[in-house]
């Protein structure tokens, strides 16, 4: 597959209606995708001290027994919860978020992060936002092909880099595309360790599959997406909002294809996309409302609308 078949992000992307790229950041997470209970024993570790937890609770020497991994895994359970937004760097340390605290308190939605909507939002804060996973973002916005393969990848991202004057290693890049592609597989090694052998949290999402008998090559399941709850995708549409300046309308083909939109990050096909924003005005009260009238379909904001509360609801709402 030639690069020239590509679609770069530099080269595509709209400027003209504000859209804020992701910084760049391709390593971190120390090779390992994220596990079942790492946010968990994150969260777990900061949440009592305060008012907030030195940077030495994942680097001193009772770290390994206080988080029951090696040494690299305690990086990499540090590097994730600030990727996903559970954990954000306060002054001298760290300090869990509004929406940690909200899932993962002992009364909180999800505390185990056993529920669907919890590891679509991780894939939201991952592939949607993408502070700090930059491939994430790469991945699941700039390839347009229904069918990839791991090299084209590779050549797409380097050139991307390359067009913003970025500079990043080969290896480096290649492992982060390792990682990332390894996020949303189910594991098959045998005879490695419970937590070596543990299953990515993101593998029982619906979004990419390997094809069998071609190494190296994959495919996005573009569709409905059965598990994805509707205030999900409202919250991530709200976020998503925030990267435009001054508007108080979107456009559905924003919705559904820009860069960063849920329908893009969450791969779903516009019938999909359609159902879930006709839908929007019930389940957020009035606060965001859908039009389509003499062929202008969008979604405007109301006068009462206010971003925090009505995200505050749209959590809950993921869990009712």
């Amino acid at each position: 597959m030639s690069l020239a078949h590509w679609q770069v992000a530099p080269v595509d992307l709209d400027v003209s209606h504000s859209f804020t790229t992701p910084s760049l950041q391709f390593s971190g997470h120390e090779t390992f995708p994220l596990r079942q209970l790492w946010l968990r024993k994150a969260f777990d570790s900061i949440v009592d001290v305060t008012p907030f937890a030195p940077r030495s609770i994942f680097s001193d020497e009772e770290s390994i027994a206080r988080f029951g991994v090696g040494r690299n895994m305690v990086t990499s359970i540090r590097h994730w919860s600030l990727a996903c937004g559970f954990m954000h760097e306060a002054e001298g340390g760290y300090a869990p978020t509004d929406l940690a605290t909200k899932l993962l308190s002992k009364d909180g939605f999800d505390p185990y992060l056993e529920q669907p909507a919890t590891v679509w939002l991780i894939h939201w804060k991952l592939a949607g936002i993408g502070l700090k996973s930059t491939t994430w973002w790469y991945l699941f916005n700039c390839i347009v092909q229904q069918t990839f393969d791991r090299e084209s990848l590779f050549r797409a991202l380097k050139s991307y880099t390359a067009s913003i004057s970025y500079k990043v290693s080969d290896s480096t890049l290649a492992r982060d595309i390792d990682v990332c592609l390894a996020s949303y597989l189910p594991k098959t090694a045998k005879g490695a360790s419970v937590e070596d052998a543990a299953e990515p949290v993101l593998a029982e999402l619906p979004l990419l599959q390997q094809h069998m008998g071609m190494k190296g090559t994959f495919s996005f399941r573009r569709g409905a997406k059965p598990t994805l709850p509707d205030a999900l995708f409202t919250y991530a549409l709200v976020e998503f909002w925030e990267r435009y300046n001054h508007s108080s309308v979107l456009s559905f083909e924003r919705i559904a294809h820009d860069y960063g939109s849920p329908g893009r990050v969450f791969k779903l096909d516009e019938y999909t996309v359609g159902e879930k924003v006709v839908a929007l005005e019930h389940s957020t009260k009035g606060m965001l409302r859908w039009t389509d009238t003499a062929g202008v379909r969008q979604v405007s904001k109301a006068a009462g609308f206010d971003r925090d509360i009505l995200k505050s609801r749209l959590v809950e709402a993921m869990y009712g």
